[in-house]
Formats: structure tokens, sequence, C-alpha cells
């Protein structure tokens, strides 16, 4: 396919400017082949090598760019998804940027649960997510919408509790708070415009087929082993593999050299049963990309 497109068969793409979604995001796009430079501060890069044209944009902004179609596609966290509650589509969870949106109160309060935050003050800045919630457990509370710095809330008098997005926790801790209630778990994501062109889905598939190869890579480990022919048969059952495991002869009889395939979850379990079934000198070896 010709590299010289014109803009209407260009999957344009919204994607992070800066902030945590950023780099992973680029990373991602690198990973599925895709080559794109965005000099200083500028907010739309062509693809050299794939149809797609990249904006960058606040976070926030993205579902609406998407639902308004001037961008197509784009890359951002299920928490704006269901914060903004646009028109758009939820395609593909990318696996990057996971965290929670949780209710934190103050270290020396016991929490007894949603229902003791009934009447009092919520700060935070994901209020139409925070009323859904505390509306499905029947709570009436005050919301305040703060854009920043949520976890200072309760120490200046203008809070009693926050709802605000959590990785490690540290935030929290520093500014007197605990971790109380986890009520959305979050990940980056792609959207989708409703109505999209068929030109456009195709361009989409096409970029959705390596996003899955790059995902598939990431939770697969190949393993190759030596084994004895007489410990064969029980290696073998032991190996889940794509379809089933590639077996080849040593140069020492006797002997069997055992390819295959295992999941990031299971791996460390099975590698144990491996071993103590008789497999020896197992090698791990990272997959690029994984296409079944």
């Amino acid at each position: 396919m010709s590299n010289q497109v014109n803009n209407k068969s260009k999957l344009k793409l919204a994607i992070q400017k800066s902030g945590r979604l950023h780099d992973d995001s680029v990373r991602l796009l690198k990973e599925c082949g895709i080559d794109i430079s965005n000099g200083i501060n500028k907010l739309k890069a062509d693809a050299t090598n794939f149809p797609i044209e990249v904006f960058f944009l606040r976070d926030d902004d993205i579902p609406q760019y998407v639902e308004d179609g001037v961008a197509d596609i784009g890359f951002v966290g299920e928490n704006v998804v269901f914060e903004k509650k646009k028109k758009v589509v939820i395609t593909d969870k990318l696996g990057f940027g996971k965290c929670r949106l949780s209710m934190a109160v103050q270290r020396n309060e016991q929490y007894t649960g949603i229902q003791s935050l009934q009447g009092r003050k919520i700060a935070t800045s994901y209020p139409v997510i925070v009323a859904d919630y505390l509306k499905e457990k029947g709570v009436d509370a005050e919301i305040h919408e703060i854009s920043g710095s949520v976890e200072i809330a309760p120490g200046i008098g203008l809070a009693d509790a926050i709802c605000d997005l959590v990785s490690s926790g540290s935030t929290l801790f520093m500014n007197g708070l605990k971790e109380a209630e986890v009520i959305l778990q979050s990940q980056a994501v792609l959207i989708r415009n409703e109505s999209l062109e068929p030109a456009k889905q195709q361009l989409l598939d096409r970029l959705l087929f390596r996003i899955q190869a790059v995902k598939k890579a990431k939770n697969n480990k190949y393993i190759l082993l030596n084994a004895p022919n007489n410990k064969l048969k029980e290696i073998i059952a032991l190996l889940p593999g794509m379809k089933s495991p590639t077996v080849l002869p040593l140069a020492e009889e006797g002997w069997s050299s055992v390819h295959s395939v295992l999941n990031e979850n299971e791996f460390w379990d099975i590698i144990e049963q491996l071993k103590a079934a008789g497999a020896q000198g197992i090698l791990v070896v990272p997959i690029e990309k994984m296409i079944v």
C-alpha cells in the first residue's frame, strides 16, 4: 500500500499529549510497527509507514473529539470515558495505565462502609462517576468538584472524604489519608466513533490486529526444555501451548527438546510441575509478537 494517502483515507487517532498514558500510548504504536514523530509541542503527527494521523490532546477532551468525529479513535482511560459519558464505543482494553478510582478518608477515621458518608462532603475530579455510585448505594452526600490536588481537601476542611485515582497509595499516605473503598477499576482503552465509514473500519481492524499480537506476546513466554523420552508424555500433558508443543530429538539418545508457549498467569506453577516431572535445561524467551 502506498504511503501517499490523503487525509480522508487516514485513521485519525487521539492520544494524551502529556501525562501518565502518553508514553505507553506512543510505545504501543511503536510496538505495532507504527513510526510517528511529534516534535516539541506539536499537536499533530503523521505516521510514516501506516495510514494514521495522531492528535495529541488533553485526555479529558478525547471522548468529545471522538464523539464529534474530529478523531476516529482514541486511547484514553476508562475513568475518563465513564466520567464524560460521550457517545463512543469501547473497542478494546489496552492493558496499560491500570489504576483504581477510590474513596479515601482521613487515616484516623474508622470507615464502616459507604453508608458512613451519608450527609458528608466528598471532594473529587469525577463528580459524575461518584454521583452515580452514591445513587446506586442509596447514599446522599455533598459532592465538591475539584480539578486538581484533591487529596488536600480533608486537611483544609473542604471535605470529609475524597474520591480520586489511586496507584500505589503513597500520595494518600503523605496527606494523612487512607484508601477506604474502590469504586472503579480502570485502564487505558481504545474508543471509536459510533459511525466509522467502512474504509476507516478496515484501517481500525488492521490496527487492532497488531495491538492484539503485541498484547498476546506480553502475556506469554516461549519455553524450550530438555525431556527424557520416558517422561515425554507426562511433560507434554503439562503444556497447554497454542496447539501442541513442538518435539525434536536431541543428539543424545533418549532425550528430546520440547518447545511451547506458556501464559504469564500460570507460568511459575507449570514450570515447577515440569521440573518435578523431569524436565531439564528450561530456557525462557520473551515473545515480541504473537499471531494466532
